[in-house]
């Protein structure tokens, strides 16, 4: 977190030794036919075990690192294994499970954000049509500085497109300086006349916006689990220091000030995390398809509120640690990363706007 250096190769061996890549994609085929720890077969692993992978990478308190952790992979790799053909799936999979490769999903434009519609990176048929050629940019782009691969949005002659792009001619990384550890790789991407293959289409040729809004629900709700146990473990810290910290000769927990942030902070732990697990729930008995149709609202609304939730938390969390809350070193170090960083839940994969308003859009559709 500190060094803002990438992760080891050793460290993603080890991940890929026991399919830990493979787990934080959720349940599916990938998984079908492997033994994972604790000897649960691939087949009956679900978005339970999931949930508990996530919240536990958020437990270390280390939100540039985690998303160091190959969480473009966990974004960027979905597009493919759904929609590409089958030769160029079999291939990307075996790669990036492996951890020989990286990928990452580059959408974000310094134009287009959440507003998925106006990305302005083009891609241009041949006139024999076996390729595109690409230009333009992307921001903010998690782990595009050490990625192999780029799934990415683009548009096309009559609409957007996802084009898995390869590292390569044409293409440019840089890094940019975020409020949180280089460890994310988080990039500013230049596409410069790149040639790419007709059959790295995913999905239909200008029908991609179907493509990146599927892979949305999934990432959402990635953030949620990170972002719930985040404001959970912050808590927790709170609990220890208040027990242990003595203010005017008594502990600070005996403060009733402090008690009552405190029980602020259950209250909001408690009522998330049962959302959450509502809703996992729920992906548990359906399909993909039904999920985006059914869950994307919901989990847009638990996102926004659980963002919210931890902007309250981390405000509570610095004034109940003091000093220690504004310190990278000590007993304080958890809060003030946290303190720092939890905004970035509130920004990527949607702002809050953007999905509370998606949310009450997509609950009008259903009134009778």
């Amino acid at each position: 977190e500190e060094s803002g250096k990438r992760i080891t190769d050793e460290l993603m061996q080890k991940m890929a030794s026991i399919h830990m890549h493979r787990m934080r994609l959720g349940p599916g085929p990938h998984l079908h036919g492997l033994s994972l720890p604790g000897g649960i077969p691939g087949e009956a692993f679900d978005y339970f075990h999931e949930m508990i992978l996530h919240s536990e990478t958020a437990r270390t308190g280390t939100r540039g690192y985690a998303d160091g952790l190959v969480s473009g992979m966990l974004i960027g790799l979905p597009p493919v294994l759904n929609f590409a053909q089958p030769s160029l799936k079999a291939r990307l999979a075996d790669e990036i499970f492996t951890g020989k490769k990286f990928i990452c999903l580059a959408i974000s434009e310094a134009f287009a954000g959440s507003d998925v519609a106006g990305l302005r990176c083009t891609a241009t048929k041949t006139p024999d049509g076996k390729h595109f050629i690409v230009n333009g940019t992307k921001k903010w782009i998690t782990n595009g500085t050490f990625a192999d691969y780029f799934s990415t949005g683009v548009r096309t002659s009559a609409g957007l497109s996802m084009l898995l792009i390869p590292r390569g001619d044409g293409v440019e990384t840089r890094p940019i300086k975020t409020s949180y550890s280089p460890t994310a790789g988080t990039a500013y991407v230049v596409f410069d006349n790149v040639k790419v293959p007709a059959e790295n289409l995913l999905g239909q040729e200008n029908k991609g916006l179907q493509v990146i809004l599927s892979n949305f629900n999934h990432e959402r709700w990635m953030m949620c689990c990170g972002a719930i146990r985040g404001g959970r473990a912050a808590l927790e810290e709170c609990l220890k220091w208040a027990s242990q910290r003595k203010v005017f000769g008594k502990p600070l927990i005996e403060q009733a000030v402090i008690r009552n942030k405190l029980a602020q902070m259950i209250s909001l732990c408690e009522a998330h995390q049962a959302w959450l697990e509502q809703i996992t729930h729920q992906m548990t008995r359906m399909s993909y398809k039904e999920q985006a149709t059914h869950l994307a609202g919901p989990i847009g609304l638990l996102k926004a509120s659980a963002t919210r939730m931890n902007h309250k938390i981390a405000d509570h969390a610095v004034q109940i640690m003091g000093g220690r809350s504004l310190t990278k070193t000590g007993m304080g170090s958890f809060i003030e990363n946290f303190a720092r960083a939890h905004k970035y839940d509130a920004i990527l994969g949607g702002a809050e706007e953007v999905l509370m308003d998606l949310g009450v859009r997509q609950a009008m559709k259903s009134m009778p």
